[in-house]
């Protein structure tokens, strides 16, 4: 077999099977070059294209920089860059050269960042300017390993800019001799439930995501166009923007700046994408602003998957009756890489996180660690060939959720006889109320059904007698301060929907949710405001 081929079963396409050596970057760039597709463009962004040979000559200048400033295989250097072609230099160029890209989210503190310094060693950090104060003060704590700090987009900093260093490197660069089991990247958890964890990737495991999902189950196809506002830097963004487009000979359109429902709603009418990568918060957003007579073309859409929250059934409706189209709910993680769940056009279920994505296997645990039956709450846990192969730094976490090839993923699911999962939360969300487990997902998603409801979050709070209680914090959708008698109405509205002890205790109004990045809920912070 060659090295760096790839070969995919016809009939079992998760049967995916490596040469000896191996590097993502060859299926990803050199193929298609090979393949004459050169000149094919591969992302858009405001008014420029980029082409699959631009993107490969910068990769490999890039590779050739990070070896010339001497950091050598297994290495980290740590990414904090917008959706915009210097990420894909900078975490590709990594990859070829044997050396692990960390993406990290640009929106986070100083003091995360020095967490994520200290804690991987990073030897270089590519920066955007959005982030420039925090990252500047984090480097100041001085406990950590960077050499070299290189902007991709500031002429005010006096960092090296990309730029100018990729200039003087050849665009010529042989791919390090890595195989399908080499360290290729890190992830960093979103922190939705405190401490962030760094799940640590493959270079098989955006293949097996790529085939398994983008081709099974998204049916994407040569030369479809995309859209992914979820950005690059966690795993759901770097399917969707990366792998997916550059496995399959897609276009991406990207979208640098923070994604609100008015500029992604102008991305869909202008750059008219077939699939549409959305998050629930962003789904109720676009609703809302459309029902308020914004103005956007979505005729283009054929495809509109979710993850990351469950998806309200009332918001499904609505974006039904909007675009005609439905909203292909899922489950997935950092540390399996991209969905394992996932509705689909041929199987459908509302309310539903839609069966295992074929290639991947499920069970579900309940507290004994037996499997549960039909209809019954218990853990997730996942099997498969995206799944990171340990924590960085964190044996004991990584002993207690990765065992025998099983992922146990904190999520506390139900799985109906026809093999469909229905996701209840994460499991210290989930609430035992007069001795009996409740879901805040379900409250959550009646709340939702409410005409006069935005978002809502249900959290476990003390009572009087220290007895843990669901509390609601609520956004209105007209986005005014609720009163007293609101708050009456939607607990005596939960009470016809849902059964007598399924209610909030209290409701709390607020102007908006906590959440992280890719939109899920931060519950950890909410159990701050009193």
């Amino acid at each position: 077999m060659k090295a760096h081929q790839v070969t995919v079963d016809p009939d079992r396409a998760w049967e995916i099977t490596f040469a000896p050596v191996f590097n993502v970057t060859v299926p990803f760039l050199d193929r298609h070059l090979d393949e004459g597709r050169q000149n094919f463009v591969v992302a858009r962004w405001r008014d420029r294209d980029l082409t699959i040979g631009e993107m490969a000559r910068n990769v490999n200048r890039t590779a050739n920089l990070l070896k010339r400033l001497g950091i050598k295989p297994g290495e980290r250097v740590m990414l904090l860059l917008r959706d915009h072609p210097s990420f894909y230099y900078a975490f590709l160029g990594a990859c070829r050269a044997g050396i692990v890209p960390i993406p990290v989210n640009y929106f986070l503190r100083a003091a995360d960042y020095a967490y994520m310094l200290k804690d991987s060693q990073a030897r270089v950090v590519f920066a955007c300017k959005d982030v420039m104060p925090e990252i500047e003060a984090a480097l100041k704590s001085g406990d950590h390993a960077v050499r070299y700090q290189i902007s991709s987009d500031d002429p005010s900093t006096d960092w090296q800019k990309l730029d100018d260093l990729l200039q003087s490197e050849s665009d010529i660069c042989a791919p390090q001799e890595t195989t399908a089991d080499t360290d290729c990247f890190w992830l960093y958890s979103s922190g939705s439930t405190g401490s962030p964890k760094a799940s640590v990737h493959q270079h098989k495991d955006m293949i097996f995501t790529s085939q398994l999902y983008g081709v099974g189950i998204a049916q994407i196809k040569p030369g479809d166009v995309m859209f992914s506002p979820a950005k690059l830097f966690f795993a759901y963004g770097l399917g969707n923007s990366l792998s997916f487009p550059l496995w399959i000979g897609a276009t991406i359109t990207l979208l640098e700046e923070r994604p609100t429902p008015e500029n992604t709603l102008d991305a869909i009418t202008r750059f008219k994408p077939s699939v549409y990568f959305g998050i629930p918060t962003l789904y109720a957003g676009q609703i809302a602003a459309l029902e308020r007579g914004y103005k956007a073309d979505l005729s283009s859409l054929r495809f509109c998957p979710t993850g990351g929250e469950i998806l309200p059934t009332p918001l499904l409706h609505k974006w039904r009756k909007q675009t005609g189209l439905d909203i292909y709910d899922s489950i997935g993680s950092s540390e399996v890489l991209h969905f394992y769940t996932s509705n689909r056009p041929d199987a459908f279920r509302e309310g539903s996180a839609g069966q295992i994505v074929p290639g991947y296997e499920g069970k579900v645990l309940g507290e004994s660690g037996t499997e549960v039956g039909a209809d019954e709450v218990g853990q997730l846990w996942i099997r498969g060939e995206s799944a990171a192969k340990y924590y960085w730094n964190k044996p004991e976490k990584t002993a207690e959720s990765m065992r025998d090839g099983w992922f146990g993923t904190g999520d506390m699911v139900s799985r109906d006889a026809d093999g469909y999962y229905y996701f209840c939360g994460r499991g210290n969300d989930m609430l035992k109320v007069g001795g009996i487990w409740v879901s805040p997902s379900e409250m959550e998603s009646a709340l939702v059904s409410h005409p006069s409801v935005l978002e809502a979050a249900v959290i476990g709070a003390p009572d009087e007698n220290g007895l843990i209680k669901p509390k609601a914090f609520v956004v209105r959708r007209d986005g005014q301060s609720g009163s007293d008698g609101d708050a009456v109405e939607l607990t005596n509205f939960l009470k016809t929907k849902l059964a007598p002890f399924k209610y909030p205790r209290w409701i709390r109004f607020v102007d908006e949710l906590p959440k992280t990045a890719s939109g899920k809920i931060q519950r950890f912070r909410l159990r701050d405001i009193p």
